[in-house]
């Protein structure tokens, strides 16, 4: 195009061109089909992870992999269900902390815990995230966690839908850097407290030290409450309850990235065991996270009287002491983690359980109001 005594003046590309143009491209990609072909049938490119890659796949599978992140992530941030919450919010750092133990760390290290050996020889390699994180963006790293990586050992979340498991994880990511091996500890283990073990121990037994499958780490035991107020109480439950509970995670009817490996991991007498003992224990009392007098008393009109006019039955009458074992009480039970449930119900992911499909309808017809309402009596409703 060029320009002439102020008249523009476009100028025509001979048609013989452009088709030259376009015959040359695809030239090249017919040539790059036919070389890809031929060395993937000779078998030269050598693919042991002992290896590595060539530097220039190396640049490539980079390259790609952080635009295709940067690029999905953006479309994911959109189409989240579950706004971000705030990720200072303790509970739910502690709540990643734990999975991080047993899930990620290893892979990818904690402090005092260096990467495994074996992980270090996958091709590529995780990162050891206590000496080198990423600048990820936070949508990235929830991008990352969700879904993980082909042709990588990065499995993607086992319940994808649990939106609000994954930003536990990234709120736990954002706080790794900072940590040193007492506070990851103080984290990830809570209150557990690991024996030391003697050589006779060591040599015969099934070396647990960091305790990546304690159920302690999370719920609590004998007295102790969670470590977090997004994981349910357990002691003093119905044993029924418990138990039915393990086998629905197991066989995937209740979707959750977190619990589901942790309980596919057990056996059935194991979860008996399991369902018995924090069965036996007395249920600590209710810690008040509110002194919102009106907030707890529409709770308590909610669970003892429900609200007829929306159709929703009276919550003690499932939920009270003296309810079928098959039901959970909720009296002392952490509120975050009981209005958590609800919303997520409410949301339609409803676990394939009869008592979800009961539940599920209820939820649904509840404001968050009279979700937060309910959620901060039982918090606070005696235990006895």
């Amino acid at each position: 195009m060029t320009q002439y005594r102020g008249t523009t003046v476009r100028a025509k590309v001979p048609p013989g061109r452009i088709t030259r143009i376009i015959g040359a491209v695809l030239a090249g990609i017919v040539a790059l089909v036919v070389a890809s072909s031929v060395i993937a049938w000779s078998g030269v490119y050598n693919i042991a992870a002992s290896r590595g890659h060539w530097a220039m796949v190396e640049w490539i599978l980079e390259f790609g992999m952080r635009n295709s992140v940067a690029r999905h992530a953006v479309v994911t941030t959109r189409a989240i269900a579950i706004k971000t919450p705030p990720l200072d919010n303790p509970d739910l750092v502690r709540l990643g902390a734990s999975h991080y133990h047993r899930g990620c760390a290893f892979c990818h290290g904690a402090p005092g815990m260096p990467v495994n050996p074996i992980a270090q020889r996958m091709l590529p390699s995780p990162p050891d995230l206590t000496e080198s994180m990423r600048r990820w963006k936070l949508r990235e790293l929830f991008w990352i966690v969700k879904h993980g990586f082909k042709y990588t050992g990065m499995p993607s979340w086992v319940a994808l839908e649990r939106e609000d498991e994954i930003w536990a994880v990234v709120a736990f990511l954002k706080r790794l850097p900072t940590l040193d091996v007492r506070g990851y500890r103080d984290l990830a283990l809570g209150g557990v407290r690991v024996s030391q073990q003697s050589g006779r121990e060591l040599a015969t037994l099934e070396s647990n030290p960091e305790a990546v499958g304690a159920c302690a780490r999370c719920h609590g035991a004998e007295g102790q409450r969670p470590m977090s107020d997004l994981v349910p109480v357990l002691d003093g439950q119905p044993a029924d309850f418990l138990m039915s509970a393990l086998k629905a995670y197991a066989e995937g009817k209740r979707r959750s990235g977190i619990m589901q490996p942790m309980a596919t991991d057990l056996q059935a007498d194991d979860m008996r065991l399991l369902a018995d003992y924090y069965a036996g224990l007395a249920p600590p009392q209710g810690e008040p996270r509110t002194t919102d007098a009106v907030l707890i008393e529409t709770g308590r009109k909610l669970a003892v009287e429900g609200a007829p006019d929306n159709g929703v039955l009276p919550c003690l009458t499932c939920h009270g002491r003296d309810a079928p074992a098959s039901y959970p009480h909720l009296a002392g039970q952490n509120a975050a983690y009981i209005a958590g449930q609800l919303r997520l119900r409410k949301m339609g992911h409803v676990p394939a359980t009869d008592g979800a499909a009961i539940m599920a309808p209820i939820a649904q017809r509840l404001s968050d109001r009279q979700i937060d309402a309910v959620s901060a009596y039982f918090a606070t409703a005696s235990t006895n």
